[in-house]
């Protein structure tokens, strides 16, 4: 296990997850009633629950969940009724010819048809999943520890099966309209990653050399948590990101606005951010900046977190993330740049938070 810092922390309002339900959107309305009528089930619901269900999929694999809990409790009501009965029971003439029966319809025959008709239930829900998406096309890499986003890629996999080139890119926070189904392009350069949005779909590994694909397909807008849910190294549990489900519109604005040059080209900011040798690693698209290896910062202020889903995005937590980089995130591989002065640091941060 990595050595975590020993401070609390508490995230704030910002980082939980908010939903506003479109009229027409589809829940199943046993699903609705199980979910608010069960106490175990409202004690699972957060920003980060498969029994929050904002998806056509994750609603779909809940229902099939209830259904199969439903299978499962009259087998074991059943088996156990038997045995209570065969314990009770004084034993017959015949009880020899009466007990194999009930072993064989009860405890064999029964079982077998539920759980053969619940194996099919489940089997025509795959179909369902694997429609083709009708939305945009997103580029998603994980990479030791955070997400590279692409928005709007365009051409197959490469031969390598690497992902796709160009687009809009973003890092660790991927917006999607709701009501489309959008496909995500999921890789990695580097180890197992696995990428999922408890809310919206199930889990889908990215391995290195192999492109996979996922359709997430939201019923309702909102924020919701996403995670690696392969363990890939000292900072896996600290590997998170943000889903923001929105309208088709506002989708089409966010994605405008994000492929456009960075809000301030020209400022003591960003003349220390160089300096100090940050763009090697990092791009600002409209300045001298073009690295590659870490995130892309244009519009990092826009984003709701920063550190993969670690930290609130503002000016405070950009410093204390530049000064003490390993030690807000244990095993993250950016160094830490603890030895600049702290008025350096201050005016690199706040440049950082002017990037909307």
């Amino acid at each position: 296990m990595p050595d975590f810092p020993t401070e609390t922390r508490s995230f704030p309002k910002a980082l939980h997850r908010t939903i506003h339900r479109p009229a027409g959107a589809r829940i199943p309305r046993a699903v609705a009633a199980l979910a608010a009528t069960s106490p175990l089930v409202a004690a699972c619901a957060g920003p980060q629950s498969t029994f929050t269900a904002a998806g056509t999929e994750s609603e779909s694999v809940l229902f099939l969940f209830y259904v199969m809990v439903a299978g499962g409790t009259a087998i074991w009501l059943f088996v156990i009724g038997l045995s209570l009965y065969a314990v009770r029971t004084t034993p017959a003439k015949d009880g020899a010819r009466i007990g194999v029966r009930l072993i064989i319809w009860g405890g064999c025959v029964f079982p077998t048809v539920v759980l053969t008709a619940l194996l099919f239930w489940g089997l025509k829900e795959m179909p369902g999943y694997r429609r083709p998406a009708d939305g945009p096309r997103i580029a998603v890499s994980g990479e030791r520890f955070w997400w590279r986003v692409a928005y709007d890629v365009e051409g197959e996999p490469g031969i390598v099966k690497s992902l796709p080139t160009g687009g809009v890119e973003s890092a660790n926070e991927i917006w999607i309209p709701v009501g489309r189904r959008t496909e995500i392009l999921l890789g990695s350069p580097d180890v197992i990653h696995s990428f999922w949005v408890p809310a919206l779909a199930g889990k889908t590994d990215m391995i290195p050399g192999r492109v996979n694909r996922l359709v997430l397909e939201p019923t309702v807008e909102g924020v919701y948590n996403g995670v690696c849910a392969e363990f890939c190294g000292s900072a896996h549990a600290q590997m998170a990101f943000r889903v923001v489900v929105v309208s088709e519109d506002a989708y089409a604005a966010h994605v405008a606005a994000q492929a456009e040059p960075a809000a301030v080209v020209a400022s003591p900011g960003l003349d220390r951010f160089i300096e100090n040798g940050c763009a090697a690693c990092h791009t600002v698209r409209g300045t001298p900046a073009d690295g590659s290896v870490g995130p892309d910062l244009t519009h990092v202020a826009s984003r709701r977190t920063i550190g993969a889903g670690l930290l609130e995005t503002t000016e405070a937590n950009l410093a204390d993330f530049i000064r003490a980089t390993d030690h807000v995130k244990p095993g993250v591989e950016m160094p830490s740049f603890g030895a600049l002065p702290d008025d350096e640091v201050a005016v690199i941060a706040r440049w950082l938070g002017e990037l909307r």
